[in-house]
């Protein structure tokens, strides 16, 4: 009788190779490396060392580098609005609330594990959106989202009497964003988080004022 033996422990091999990385941390290693260095500093070897994936294993999970960066900055903003509608949804009065929207912000741009970096699409986007159409209309996007927020709250300030009548709510949003597209700069030239605050704090004033 023949022994099926081999037969057997061909059947129970689990078939193609198990994937050694998960996708969304690889992502995130990606992007740091590009949030260090931009994209055009940043090379698929400096990807592939961040990852530890080969080139072959990037190309078929992500694409080409193009991809990687695409993929990378849709879920920074992912990333940043969710922590912005946390501290938008969180109640209490208009300043409370602006406090809260500026110090998430601050903990992204602090969010690094060995430098400080800043915002990930004021720091590696905006420049390369000036010669890239796809990436232009992602950012300006985002920054349309975080102005509508802002214009949303301002309104619902002023309707309850947190705000006087006579504001202007889409103008009090570009200046409420605005501020936090200067945080990350700053953040990113060296500016302490600390600073930075008293900085937001200042300017939380002036608008609720």
């Amino acid at each position: 009788m023949r022994s099926s033996t081999k037969h057997d422990d061909t059947e129970k091999k689990p078939r193609g190779r198990p994937r050694a990385y998960d996708p969304e941390t690889a992502l995130r290693q990606a992007a740091e490396a590009f949030w260090k260095t931009g994209y055009s500093g940043t090379s698929l070897d400096d990807i592939s060392a961040a990852t530890g994936m080969n080139r072959p294993s990037l190309r078929a999970a992500f694409g080409d580098k193009h991809e990687i960066y695409v993929k990378a900055l849709n879920d920074y903003w992912e990333l940043k609005f969710a922590a912005l509608d946390r501290a938008f949804g969180s109640g209490g009065t208009l300043a409370e609330t602006l406090t809260r929207v500026y110090d998430a912000a601050l903990s992204i741009y602090f969010s690094g594990s060995d430098q400080v970096l800043g915002c990930f699409v004021v720091g590696t986007a905006i420049t390369e959106a000036a010669g890239d159409t796809e990436i232009q209309s992602i950012v300006a996007e985002g920054f349309r989202r975080i102005d509508a927020d802002f214009e949303a709250r301002f309104k619902l300030a002023r309707a309850v009497g947190d705000l006087k009548q006579g504001a202007d709510p889409k103008a009090l949003a570009l200046l409420a964003s605005a501020t936090m597209h200067t945080l990350a700069i700053r953040a990113r030239a060296g500016t302490s988080r600390s600073e930075l605050k008293k900085l937001a704090h200042k300017v939380v004033s002036v608008i609720c004022g």
